[in-house]
Order: C-alpha cells, then structure tokens, then sequence
C-alpha cells in the first residue's frame, strides 16, 4: 500500500548520458572501463500515481502509455516505449507516473540516450530513499536488454546513476567498484558526430560480444588473460577480439595513470591507440569515422580521438586543448542521476 503523499508526489527527475574515454567493448567481458557521465541529458518531470505510467516525449508524437504488468516489453509502441515498459517490467512498481519526458542527448550518436531514459523512468517509480543504485544499474541494464535485443554491457547505465562532478569513473565490470578519477580542468572532452547513424540491434554488436563471450569461454576471464594467453587461440576472429580485450583493459589503466600524473598527451595517444584497435582487431569502426578520427587528430591541440560507444556509427570523443574543435559538443563531467520534488 503506497501512502497518499506518495501517490501524489511530484518530482523532476535527472539521468545524465556518458561519453565512454576509453574501455570499449570490454564492459560485457568483465573488464575496465572510463566513461563520465556529462551535462547533457534526460528530464522526467511528473506526478506518481495512476494505474500506469504514461509518458510524453517532445521528440515523438506518440505518448508511451505501459501498464504496471508488463511481459513483452519489446512488443510496446512507439519503439521509445520499450525502454519505459522494460524498465517497468524489472521495477515492478506499485504505482505509475504520469510526466513529461525532454532531452538534450541526441539519439543515436552513441552517448547512451537509452540508459539515461531507463535511468530517470527507473528512479521516477522507485523514488531515491535508501536505492541501492548498483543494482538499479543492473535493472536498467536488464531492462535495455528485453527492450531492445542488445545485450550491452552496465557501463552506461551505472556511469548516468553514479556519475562524479569533475571526475571520469573507472568502473570494474566484474565487481562494480567505481573509482572516481579526477578530470584536468584546462582540457576540453569533445563529442563530434560522424553523421552515420547505427542501431546496434541490427548491426554487429551482438556478434562481437558473442565472440568475446567464446574466446573467454576457452581462456577464462579475459580480465586476468594475457596476451601469451591469446596467441592460443586457433580461431582468427576469436583471436582478435581477446586482443583487443586484453590490450584495451590495459589502456584503461594506463589512461587512469596518465591522468593522474598530468600527461594529457600520453593519454590521448592511448585514446588513438584505442580506436587502432577497434578498428583492426574488434573491427567495430567505419570508414567515415576512422576518416573523422584522422582528421581530429591531425588537427593541432588535440591530444587523442577514439569511438565512442558500441561503434558502426555514431560518435568520436577527443581530448583537445579548449577552443581547438569547433564542431560537436564540448562536455563536462557531471553528477549522476538526481531527483528532486517540485
């Protein structure tokens, strides 16, 4: 039984999006990961009550409208309604809510619009008192996965619930500890656009998670394997992706202590690193954005470029000297979800 000034209470709610430095395709292999969680992203703003939750977008016509009991979220329309109802299939909450759903992500770039909606629907139903926010990252995770088909890893998820101001996170897929990392404050994060647009249920990202799933089924966890390890594998594909596990999980932490000690060049060369691997052993990128990541990096006072997100479209994130990019989105790290009553 839910009290009547929960029932009526009204609520703005906030889940930031990420942009991911370095750590990509590592996440669903238990292993390393840099995101931040930034200053674009998701407001709900509404009233708890109802018997559903019942959504408008002001960047879709049509109203998400998911009853309290919901078994095939993938079934739900619009399509952006399946993320609301899989999130309310793995909340089960008492009660709807009925709101207004904006945003200043832009879809499909690959700055986690999804998870950021999951995110602000998942804490607008269960409210913020005494959440574990561990394991709503893990419902938010669980929900992506039956809305969309795509089984991604938690990274994105658990970066917009527990993002740090001022500070990237790295995160351990296997055990979920997170470490704040502070971020210099005369160096700008800039998200560019390839233009190409990708949706990942219909592209190859379950395929190479699929191999990096088989290749550690034969080494065991990619996350302690070596590159000795590798070279073990028969199976060229399969040798390619642990590759990239393996030498991207070591990136991670060479970029952490790069930070750390003040040498943003050498981090940034990590980052162009990075993307040579995915391109060439996760075979993730495309053409235009290896073309996007050679132009920013030719570009004088940028430091490093890489993919951003799951690949095959969408995103370049750069480490640059303020003011030397003048195209995309220059993001700050932020704070992770909030709530506030209005």
């Amino acid at each position: 039984m839910v009290n009547e000034r929960s029932a009526n209470e009204q609520l703005r709610v906030w889940a930031p999006g990420r942009v991911n430095l370095i750590g990509g395709h590592t996440d669903y292999s238990g292993g390393l990961v840099l995101p931040m969680a930034i200053d674009l992203g998701t407001v709900i703003v509404g009233r708890r009550g109802h018997d559903r939750v019942v959504l408008v977008s002001r960047d879709d016509p049509d109203p998400a409208e998911v009853p309290l009991h919901v078994t095939d979220p993938a079934s739900v329309t619009p399509d952006w309604a399946r993320y609301v109802a899989g999130v309310v299939a793995e909340v089960v909450p008492g009660i709807g809510f009925i709101g207004q759903v904006s945003t200043t992500l832009p879809i499909g770039t690959g700055l986690s619009s999804s998870a950021a909606l999951e995110v602000a629907v998942a804490l607008a139903l269960v409210g913020d008192d005494r959440v574990d926010r561990r394991q709503l990252a893990l419902a938010c995770q669980r929900a992506e996965h039956r809305a969309s088909g795509v089984p991604c890893g938690i990274m994105d998820q658990l970066t917009s619930l527990l993002g740090v101001d001022g500070h990237a996170l790295l995160i351990d897929c296997t055990t979920l500890d997170v470490t704040p990392v502070p971020m210099p404050d005369d160096i700008a994060v800039v998200v560019v656009d390839s233009g190409e647009r990708r949706s990942l249920a219909s592209v190859g990202y379950g395929d190479r998670r699929s191999e990096v799933i088989r290749a550690a089924e034969i080494l065991g966890p990619l996350s302690s394997a070596t590159l000795d390890d590798v070279e073990r594998l028969d199976d060229d594909a399969l040798r390619k992706r642990a590759r990239h596990v393996v030498t991207e999980n070591q990136r991670v932490r060479d970029v952490v202590e790069k930070l750390a000690g003040g040498d943003v060049a050498g981090a940034g060369a990590l980052m162009t690193e990075s993307h040579s691997s995915l391109r060439d052993n996760q075979e993730v990128t495309t053409a235009a954005l290896d073309a996007l990541v050679a132009r920013l990096v030719a570009t004088p006072g940028v430091y490093g470029a890489r993919l951003t997100g799951g690949g095959f479209g969408g995103c370049v994130v750069a480490l640059a000297d303020p003011g030397v990019i003048d195209v995309g989105w220059t993001v700050v790290p932020s704070a992770g979800a909030s709530v506030a009553p209005l």
